[in-house]
């Protein structure tokens, strides 16, 4: 007998006072919509959170670790990107 599983989810919550969305957790479900439910009871029992992405697992492209060196070094060349060269005032926010 063959055994099939449903896909992996990645699972990210915006918090009521947050940002942005935090990588929270994964299930296993069988579509999208069904994702967000069971995220919904899992990550947010406590009504914690304002917004919900499901994202299947295979969908998701990401760096190699191995190969940060050549992926981060350029951006070490571009000092302005740095914050450290202005002057950022008390009443900006979220800096």
């Amino acid at each position: 007998m063959e055994r099939h599983e449903w896909p992996l989810f990645e699972v990210f919550v915006r918090a009521k006072r947050g940002l942005n969305h935090v990588h929270v957790g994964s299930l296993r479900a069988a579509d999208h919509e069904m994702a967000l439910h069971h995220a919904r009871d899992l990550y947010t029992r406590r009504n914690e959170g304002v917004s919900i992405w499901v994202v299947r697992s295979d969908a998701v492209a990401a760096s190699d670790p191995l190969a940060k060196d050549a992926m981060f070094e350029p951006s070490q060349d571009k000092v302005y990107r740095h914050p450290t060269h202005y002057a950022i005032p008390d009443s900006v926010p979220h800096i």
